[in-house]
């Protein structure tokens, strides 16, 4: 129940924060709920990994399918010399969800390390 819990808050505080701070306000939303809600390491890591796997992955496929995908065409061809906007959108939420998952495991441990 704590995992779902967790990825829940880390999608929702991560979303919230992005609003009004830059992108890597995801890493203090993430390591603040890995810090308050008790979960092992490894738990910690996944829920903030998961959490933002779908949540930028979610929102960036929204993005680029409300244009037909012509901005995500032609950053792919820039940044990845081949026409995929998909794998763009893959890369995009990996992104995320690494430093989401970093940044909960960081607050696990040091949540463990206050105990």
């Amino acid at each position: 129940m704590k995992f779902f819990v967790s990825i829940v808050l880390i999608a929702l505080l991560s979303m919230a924060a992005c609003l009004y701070l830059p992108w890597c306000s995801i890493a203090i939303a993430a390591f603040a709920v890995a810090a308050i809600i008790p979960q092992k390491p490894w738990w910690s890591f996944l829920s903030g990994f998961i959490a933002l796997l779908l949540l930028w992955g979610g929102l960036s496929f929204f993005i680029s399918s409300n244009n037909d995908h012509l901005m995500a065409k032609k950053i792919s061809i820039l940044l990845l010399q081949s026409d995929s906007p998909f794998t763009l959108v893959a890369a995009t939420a990996l992104i995320g969800a690494l430093v989401a998952g970093l940044a909960a495991l960081s607050g696990s441990f040091v949540r463990r390390a206050a105990d």
